[in-house]
């Protein structure tokens, strides 16, 4: 195949059209994947923070439930009066294209599900305390969830972004820097051809 038949004026505009969306797609996709990676860190912070406070909670909850087990003894028909609680209200939010959830309890009745005459301050404050644990793993799932999906995206991202850096763009110039190399030769050539039909005729 004759490559000086596709380096035509027509297709060197066409390449410099496709560098100029090239240069500007990497572009787009480099500050996505800085944004991204920006608000995977800030999530991360957020989880580090939530972890922390999980297991600060969940320490003093086992406290108070230590203390309820001595003062009523062990308190599993107590235990057993508590609701099993599964719900869980899963919703989207998109960052950048990328959809992450968000993962909330379902609203219920957090009154004390056990007598009163039972009850003691200990055993009331471990019940409080894993309800606020509760939420909280909630919260962290959200958080742990949505890292995981944006790390994915920010992988898939720059795996664009650098396929049109090292590839698509090295490509599209060369191929621009052939054709006007091309055509360049051929306007000479025209030239020079021009100038001797000139002296042809000036001589005859």
């Amino acid at each position: 195949m004759d490559k000086n038949r596709f380096a035509t004026k027509g297709n060197l505009l066409a390449a410099k059209r496709s560098l100029s969306l090239a240069k500007t797609g990497f572009e787009l996709m480099d500050k996505k994947r800085n944004i991204l990676i920006r608000e995977m860190m800030l999530l991360v912070d957020n989880a580090n923070k939530i972890q922390s406070q999980i297991d600060g909670i969940f320490g003093t909850a086992y406290k108070s439930l230590q203390l309820a087990n001595i003062t009523h003894g062990v308190i599993q028909n107590i235990a057993a009066s508590v609701p099993i609680d599964s719900g869980l209200d899963i919703r989207v939010k998109s960052i950048m294209g990328v959809e992450v959830p968000i993962v909330r309890l379902s609203e219920r009745d957090i009154g004390v599900p056990y007598g009163l005459n039972e009850s003691s301050s200990t055993l009331d404050n471990a019940y409080i305390n894993f309800l606020k644990v509760k939420d909280l793993c909630a919260t962290l799932a959200e958080l742990e969830n949505s890292v995981y999906r944006l790390a994915i995206a920010i992988k898939k991202t720059q795996k664009r972004a650098n396929a049109l850096k090292n590839i698509i763009i090295p490509k599209l110039e060369e191929t621009i820097k052939y054709i006007t190399g091309v055509i360049e030769e051929k306007e000479r050539e025209e030239f020079s051809r021009l100038k001797i039909i000139k002296k042809t005729k000036n001589n005859a």
